[in-house]
């Protein structure tokens, strides 16, 4: 999508401090952090939201997880813990309308739902 800007920051249009990167996924670093470690992980496809996410793209699922692990690993939080939130739609909290995991951990993170 040409006005989307995780697509432009996944093609490299719009400058990001990218962390990780391979096929299909692209991670950078929030630009409005919540906790020392906040990073957004995205598919480079375009997908608007969970719901939007079909059988043929259910692999891409596994993909962002397995990169939050090894994000993780690099920034010393996997034994520690660390968050991984998905919002969906606009009631779930999602501003950007492009399917996208929030990494977060380096703190104790609280359990305020």
């Amino acid at each position: 999508m040409s006005d989307c800007i995780f697509c432009k920051i996944a093609n490299k249009e719009v400058p990001s401090e990218i962390v990780y990167e391979d096929d299909r996924v692209i991670a950078f670093k929030d630009i409005n952090p919540v906790a020392p470690v906040h990073i957004l992980i995205i598919p480079k496809q375009h997908i608007s939201d969970m719901t939007a996410v079909t059988e043929a793209e259910a692999g891409l699922i596994g993909d962002i997880h397995l990169a939050a692990v090894k994000i993780a690993k690099e920034k010393g939080i996997d034994q520690t813990g660390f968050r991984l939130v998905n919002n969906c739609k606009e009631d779930g909290g999602q501003v950007v309308m492009h399917l996208h995991y929030h990494l977060i951990g380096g703190r104790k993170l609280g359990v305020k739902i």
